[in-house]
């Protein structure tokens, strides 16, 4: 990243913090045995990893013998759609059409070859979902329901205990995607029955991540061989990955709400001032339940990668939405299901922030640059 640019893409990825490097540093080079080998070497890696597994636990509410250790959080979504449907006799799932493409292409994989049929809960107008509609759609062969505590574009925050609360009620398990929410809310109070988390969103690195699945739950593992993870997910573990991802999570849990004081204010700030000095702006999601970290607005009658290309002119990195869908032309499904227009959801710009305490007054000062760079465009 060039000295003096802003990168405000923290929903895409963040970078590895100081603090984590320095604590996966040692298995990386002396504690390099394979947790699974029986000397010295190995037991010493394995006594690292069941620390971290600890750590992670703690983080989610959860034992220690309920978490997995992945590569990340599409691979901790795929292992509980796929692996918890496959795991029981049911065959219907039930979800959102504005999920992270990781849950809705699983639900479309186990369509096509295995009969599973899917519900989509409408959401409203700032995506949230309406806990009633999900009593209506749970059937008796409801095998699953799962759904991103906060959108990963828009950043509204679902009432999960609500949903939690109705599932329950009809014995179905939920699974809850938190890589976003990670870090910004409390998540040991969820009571899911699986969680999903990134490391990369946390300040640890790229591919580490964990689902936490409690063991009561029947799960179909996506990956078999030597019987790693309780059998849940073969493969010699990434022991300096799941240390890595065991201090971000420390960290986040510890700076948690400061960070959501002092850069919610701000966003907040950054916000009204946008919606107030820039024509044909809105907010896209919740103006209340989001996270402190997310701003996302349309600019109707811009483009939204042209005013991209006149922010990062002026310092300024953001993005239009989910880094997943990156390349591709067609409006954002999660806006569209928003009832925004297609024509609206291509302007759309996303401004992702991290835990770090903002200066003093840069919501104000990044909106000016926001309003200049619309003004570049519409010109």
């Amino acid at each position: 990243m060039p000295a003096g640019m802003l990168y405000l893409d923290h929903a895409a990825t963040s970078p590895v913090r100081p603090e984590v490097l320095a604590a996966m540093r040692p298995y990386l080079t002396d504690v390099f045995g394979n947790p699974s080998s029986h000397h010295t070497a190995g037991e010493a890696a394995a006594a690292a990893l069941e620390d971290a597994r600890a750590q992670v636990a703690a983080f989610l509410g959860m034992r220690a013998r309920d978490v997995v250790f992945t590569s990340g959080g599409t691979e901790a979504n795929n292992l509980a759609v796929k692996g918890i449907v496959l795991g029981g006799e049911r065959r219907h799932l039930v979800t959102t059409p504005i999920e992270h493409e990781s849950v809705l292409e699983s639900a479309a994989y186990l369509q096509r070859f295995h009969g599973v049929d899917t519900t989509l809960l409408p959401v409203d107008a700032h995506g949230a979902v309406d806990p009633t509609t999900l009593s209506d759609a749970i059937t008796d062969d409801t095998a699953l329901v799962s759904f991103a505590h906060a959108n990963n574009e828009i950043g509204t925050v679902q009432d999960a205990a609500a949903v939690i609360a109705v599932a329950r009620d009809r014995g179905v398990p939920v699974h809850v995607d938190a890589v976003q929410s990670a870090g910004w809310v409390d998540l040991a109070g969820l009571q899911a029955d699986a969680v999903s988390i990134a490391g990369h969103k946390l300040g640890a690195p790229k591919g580490t991540g964990a689902l936490g699945v409690r063991s009561r739950i029947p799960i179909e593992p996506l990956l078999h061989g030597g019987g790693q993870e309780r059998g849940r997910r073969s493969g010699t573990e990434n022991v300096a990955g799941a240390v890595a991802l065991a201090a971000a999570v420390t960290l986040a849990d510890t700076e948690r709400a400061a960070a959501a004081a002092s850069v919610g204010e701000e966003v907040r700030a950054f916000i009204a001032e946008v919606l107030r000095t820039v024509p044909g702006s809105a907010l896209t999601g919740s103006p209340t339940s989001r996270l402190p970290g997310v701003a996302s607005f349309t600019f109707a009658g811009t483009s939204g990668e042209a005013v991209l290309l006149e922010l990062e002119r002026r310092g300024v990195v953001s993005s239009s939405g989910s880094a997943c869908a990156a390349g591709s032309d067609e409006p954002s499904p999660v806006l569209l299901a928003l009832g925004i227009p297609a024509a609206v959801a291509q302007t759309a710009v996303r401004f992702t922030f991290d835990r770090t305490p903002p200066p003093a007054g840069l919501g104000a000062r990044l909106a000016a640059l926001v309003a200049d760079a619309v003004r570049a465009v519409a010109a």
